[in-house]
C-alpha cells in the first residue's frame, strides 16, 4: 500500500475536544482580541487566524461585516471563536466592548475601503463602527488596533498609501501584507499572531537589535564535500523566536545545513564558516544592542581547499586542518557595547568542571549558558546559566529561550534606570 492510500484504519485517539485547538504557547493568555473580518475574499482564511490566535492563549470574538459572510460562514466563525459572530448592532452597544474591552482589534482581512473609513472616521457597518470605537481607545492607550491590508494589486494607490499613513500616524500598526501573484495577500497566521504580541508587549526589549546565532558553520574540503558538526539550530531558533515575540529587532543567522524554523521572522543564512564569520562580524559592527552565540561554530578548518571535486576511490584522503578564528571575540571587538551572551558546550564532564569552564567567559559576558552532550537528547536540553552572581538550571528549549530573553530585558531595564538617574 502506497503512502496515498487509506488503510481503512481509525484515527489514533485524542483527549482534545473538537473545538479545542492544540496549544502553541501562553504568550497571549488573558488576552482579549476583537477579530474584525472584511468583505474580501481572505475573510475565508477568518476561522484559521481565530484558532491561531487561540492556539497562543488568546479568546477571539469575531465581527463580521455583511460583505465578509459572502466569503465565510457565519458557522465557521461561531465554531473557530466558540462564540457568536457580532453582525450588527444592538441596545448592547457591542461596538463599544465597555463590559468586556478588548485588549487588540485585528482587521484581517482589512479592504481598501475599510482602511479609507477608518481612516475618514465613517462608521456605517458594524466594523467599521466598532473601529471607531476601537481608535478613541486606542488614542487612551487602552488597546492596539492591528490592520491587515489585502487587495489586488490595482487597488494601491495613492488614497490608500495616504490613509494607511495617517492611521499609521495615529498609532495604528499595519502588517505588511504577503505579497504574491500582484496582490497584497493576507499574511500567514502565526505572523499575524506575532503582530499581535509583539503590539501587546511591555517588555524592555521593544525595539532593541538583537543577533542570535544558531546551527554549524560547515567548512568546504572542495567544491563538493565539506565538514559539518551536528548542531542544528534548534534552541537558537526558540530565542530568536521569543526575542521577537516580545518586541525586539532580532535577527537569526543560521548556518547552512541547520534546521528552518516555521516562525516568520528574519534569517539570514550564511552557507560557510567564512560567510558566518563575515556576516557577523559585519552586523556587530554595524550597531548591536546584544548578540546571543549560539551557533556551533567550526573549530578547525582545512588549510586549502581544493577547487573542484577531489577524485573519489583514493585509498587514503589526508586533510590538513588549522585552527578557525574566534568569531565571538571578532565579532565583540566590532560590537563596542553589545551585550554578549556565549555558549559552552562540553562531553565527559562533570557539571562543577562545566561550570568552571565556562565561567572564563564571564569577564566579557554577563551570561553563560552552558550544556554537556549529556544532558542533550534529541528536542531535550539541560543548561547551566552561568552568571557572576550564580548558576541556575533551566529544563527545556523553550525554557531556556524563555530564561536567556529574561535575563536580556533585565539589563535593559538596568539601562533605562541608570539613564533616568544620569
Amino acid at each position: 500500500m502506497s503512502l496515498y492510500d487509506w488503510d481503512f484504519g481509525a484515527p489514533t485517539p485524542s483527549t482534545m475536544g473538537d473545538h479545542d485547538v492544540p496549544a502553541a504557547s501562553d504568550r497571549l493568555a488573558g488576552k482579549r482580541i476583537a477579530l474584525l473580518v472584511t468583505g474580501g475574499i481572505a475573510a475565508m482564511k477568518a476561522p484559521e487566524v481565530a484558532r491561531g490566535l487561540r492556539r497562543h492563549g488568546a479568546s477571539v470574538v469575531a465581527f463580521a461585516s455583511e460583505d465578509a459572510l459572502n466569503y465565510v460562514a457565519r458557522e465557521a466563525l461561531e465554531w473557530a471563536t466558540l462564540g457568536p459572530v457580532v453582525t450588527a448592532l444592538t441596545w448592547r452597544a457591542e461596538h463599544l466592548s465597555d463590559s468586556a474591552p478588548f485588549d487588540a482589534y485585528l482587521v484581517a482581512p482589512a479592504t481598501h475601503s475599510t482602511i479609507a473609513k477608518m481612516a475618514q472616521g465613517i462608521g456605517d457597518t458594524v466594523v467599521t463602527a466598532t473601529l471607531i470605537s476601537a481608535l478613541g481607545r486606542m488614542e487612551q492607550g487602552r488597546t492596539q488596533v492591528l490592520v491587515a491590508p489585502t487587495m489586488h494589486g490595482t487597488m494601491h494607490n495613492a488614497q490608500l498609501v495616504d490613509n494607511a499613513r495617517r492611521l499609521a500616524a495615529q498609532g495604528v500598526r499595519l502588517i505588511a501584507p504577503r505579497d504574491a501573484y500582484g496582490k497584497h495577500n493576507l499574511p500567514d497566521t502565526e505572523l499575524l499572531c506575532i503582530a499581535v504580541g509583539r503590539a501587546l508587549s511591555t517588555s524592555a526589549l521593544i525595539g532593541r537589535r538583537i543577533m542570535v546565532t544558531a546551527g554549524p558553520t560547515p567548512v568546504p574540503i572542495d567544491g563538493v564535500r565539506r565538514i559539518v558538526n551536528r548542531f542544528r539550530g534548534r534552541l537558537g531558533a526558540r530565542i530568536a523566536e521569543e526575542l521577537t515575540w516580545r518586541g525586539a529587532e532580532a535577527e537569526l543567522i543560521l548556518g547552512d545545513g541547520a534546521w528552518r524554523p516555521k516562525t516568520p521572522m528574519p534569517i539570514t543564512v550564511t552557507r560557510t564558516y567564512d560567510d558566518y564569520r563575515d556576516t557577523v562580524v559585519a552586523r556587530a559592527g554595524a550597531g548591536l544592542w546584544a548578540g546571543v552565540f549560539s551557533a556551533g561554530v567550526a573549530d578547525y578548518r582545512p588549510k586549502q581547499a581544493v577547487t573542484g571535486k577531489i577524485a573519489s576511490g583514493q585509498a587514503s584522503l589526508m586533510l590538513d586542518l588549522e585552527p578557525t578564528e574566534k568569531v565571538i571575540d571578532m565579532a565583540m571587538a566590532a560590537g563596542g557595547a553589545m551585550h554578549t551572551i556565549a555558549f559552552k558546550y562540553l562531553e565527559g564532564v562533570t557539571e562543577d568542571e562545566l561550570i568552571r569552564v565556562a565561567s572564563k567567559r564571564l569577564d566579557r559576558c554577563s551570561l553563560i549558558v552552558a550544556t554537556r552532550g549529556e544532558d542533550t537528547r534529541g528536542t531535550e536540553q539541560r543548561a547551566l546559566l552561568v552568571r557572576p552572581d550564580g548558576v541556575t538550571p533551566v529544563d527545556d528549549k523553550r525554557a531556556i529561550a524563555s530564561a536567556i530573553a529574561d535575563h536580556l530585558e533585565d539589563l535593559a531595564r538596568l539601562a533605562v534606570m541608570q539613564a533616568a538617574a544620569e
